[in-house]
């Protein structure tokens, strides 16, 4: 056992007793992180709201015998407080803390994962494009090793055609191979660019009904990756 420094956010809390809280954080060197706040919904807690989901913290633990660790101290590095006071992007946030919890594995280090989470919340409270939510989630579908086939039919290898999306075929379909989800040109394009290093310049670019495509698609791959279906995205905060 010993006493640790990291960075983190916070994915997400329960109530623990009277007066404590588990709170699980995805940090950058000991991947998803699961510890107890003592006494952090006290009033005159020293914590107060730095540990609250979406926060960016510098802590330090104490190393538990079994799997919850203990905070120590925890200073806030940003609260990201332009998406905390927008609805629309704090519920989008908070699907992306939850794909996160999803996909980091506890005690094994995804500095990658923590980077993306990070620079997206950063980007997010810059910049409401509705196409950040659905990038990040393909960029971590590609980061899990589920980087899609764009360019040619994953059933037959033409490169013609290509008017479906599956994930579980491996990315588009030709019209002779179509199953899953119909995909325009302008969506395929703007998938193209979001996983081929072109992230910055779609999100200068206005809405349009490509972006709505990609999205829907985006949730329809996370979700099927994770078998399950994303609360913050079908239900109220």
């Amino acid at each position: 056992m010993a006493i640790y420094r990291d960075q983190g956010v916070v994915l997400r809390t329960i109530k623990l007793g009277e007066s404590d809280r588990i709170v699980t954080f995805v940090t950058q060197t000991h991947g998803k992180v699961r510890a107890v706040a003592k006494g952090v919904r006290k009033t005159k807690s020293r914590f107060g709201a730095r540990l609250e989901p979406l926060t960016h913290v510098a802590l330090q633990l104490y190393e538990g015998r079994g799997d919850l660790d203990t905070v120590t101290q925890a200073e806030t590095i940003d609260t990201f407080r332009p998406v905390r006071e927008d609805l629309d992007r704090m519920t989008r946030a908070t699907a992306m803390l939850e794909v996160v919890d999803q996909v980091a594995q506890e005690r094994e280090a995804n500095p990658r994962l923590y980077q993306m989470l990070v620079g997206a919340l950063r980007a997010m409270a810059a910049n409401s494009s509705p196409v950040l939510v659905p990038a990040f989630f393909w960029k971590l579908l590609s980061l899990e090793g589920f980087h899609p086939m764009l360019d040619v039919c994953a059933g037959c290898g033409t490169p013609d055609e290509l008017v479906a999306f599956d994930l579980s075929q491996g990315g588009v379909l030709c019209r002779s191979c179509r199953r899953g989800l119909g995909v325009s040109p302008d969506a395929l394009d703007l998938l193209r660019r979001i996983l081929g290093g072109d992230l910055a310049r779609v999100l200068a670019d206005p809405p349009s009904p490509a972006v709505a495509e990609v999205d829907r698609l985006a949730v329809v791959a996370m979700e099927a990756h994770l078998e399950r279906r994303l609360r913050a995205l079908h239900s109220p905060l």
